[in-house]
């Protein structure tokens, strides 16, 4: 395979233009989030074992759904225009703050509100100390930018990056599992490593020590994509994607069929992943992106269109659909049917106006933000006149 790829490999960088695929590999995994997190909250355990729940939340809301957001957005940090350790550190700091902020949101207000309506403790009050002070890939994906701008200032190759996360993914194996006994701690270690306890209730779901290695991955293979020609895309693609996809999907057949590594049973399972996991899932991405370079250059453009528009609001996206998520299923349908479990088919509809409102929501607060941002510049404008 190295030998293939040496010819294609330019010595400076000659592919810095927008990449197309990217847009479909980073929008597809939030656009399904909807569905993925509306089977979660509203099928019971037996029903998340088989059929669609079961490809929902395992299959594409497993190595299909994260790992392929986290590997992309590694891979566009080697072609954003704001490419320093200051701006890394500063958009790090942003996402650590907004993924607080989206906590009180989805959580700590509607469940004050459930908790007032219905006087259930056990539902809304108990659980809510570990809701909101816990981690989920927006905490995670603040954190790897805050690592990663370090990395930039150290001025550290890929290699040693590389390195790096391979030895933090190795040190989270043998950490996961940790309980200190004290459950604030445990909540505050989780979005560093595997922490569990007999609670019930502890997130700690995307630690940085196991997961720092998918962005890194990224961000490597996206140092070797700008390095090939637009003309020669195609031809890298073929080599690396092709063998990369066949193991993924031999080894996620196997899993799935003998229900071990991430497919096992449990969410820590997966969220606390082996580094043979992260592996597949790396492998995966890989062969995913492939795909979705070929698949960009067939589809009309204003289906492309659509996927970068949804490519640009991720960040809000991913908060508007939670919000609605946890305040339709956890306090409304909860309070309305004292469940807040559903029939599939209500499920996949519920999701599909989530998204579709959702979409609509992101649109707005991207106007919203055009025209606040338009009016500081023009009253910084007349402030210096």
């Amino acid at each position: 395979m190295y030998k293939e790829l040496v010819p294609i490999l330019q010595k400076e960088k000659v592919n810095t233009g927008r990449q197309w695929e990217l847009d479909i590999a980073r929008a597809l995994p939030v656009l399904c989030l909807p569905v993925i997190h509306c089977i979660i909250e509203c099928c019971t355990d037996e029903m998340l074992e088989s059929g669609i729940p079961y490809l929902f939340d395992t299959v594409i809301g497993g190595p299909f759904s994260a790992p392929m957001y986290l590997f992309a957005m590694g891979v566009s940090m080697d072609y954003t225009k704001r490419r320093s350790p200051g701006k890394f550190a500063m958009r790090g700091i942003d996402l650590v703050l907004i993924s607080y902020v989206l906590n009180i949101c989805r959580f700590l207000i509607p469940y004050l509100v459930g908790y007032s309506i219905s006087g259930d403790r056990e539902q809304f009050i108990v659980p809510l100390a570990y809701r909101v002070l816990g981690n989920d890939v927006l905490l995670f994906a603040g954190l790897a930018y805050l690592v990663i701008a370090l990395f930039m200032k150290l001025k550290l190759s890929p290699k040693k990056m590389m390195l790096i996360a391979v030895t933090a993914s190795a040190a989270g194996a043998l950490t996961t599992g940790v309980d200190t006994g004290v459950p604030v701690l445990n909540i505050l270690l989780g979005s560093f490593i595997g922490t569990e306890d007999n609670s019930g209730l502890l997130i700690s779901d995307f630690p940085l020590l196991i997961w720092l290695i998918v962005p890194v991955s990224g961000l490597c293979f996206g140092r070797l994509l700008t390095h090939v020609k637009k003309e020669d895309k195609g031809k890298l693609y073929l080599t690396v994607s092709v063998p990369a996809l066949a193991i993924a999907a031999i080894y996620m057949c196997a899993g799935i069929e003998h229900t071990w590594g991430m497919f096992g049973e449990g969410q820590n399972c997966y969220y606390h992943m082996m580094p043979w996991d992260m592996l597949e899932c790396i492998l995966l991405d890989i062969g995913m992106l492939g795909i979705w370079y070929f698949v960009s250059e067939k589809i009309r453009p204003r289906m492309m269109a659509f996927f970068t528009d949804v490519s640009s609001k991720i960040t809000s996206f991913y908060c508007i659909h939670w919000v609605f998520v946890r305040t339709i299923t956890n306090v409304v349908l909860y309070i309305k049917n004292g469940t807040q479990v559903l029939p599939v088919w209500k499920t996949l509809l519920l999701s599909v106006c989530i998204i579709l409102v959702t979409l609509l929501l992101a649109e707005l607060w991207r106007n919203i933000r055009i025209r606040f941002i338009a009016a500081r510049k023009t009253l910084n404008a007349k402030g210096v006149e």
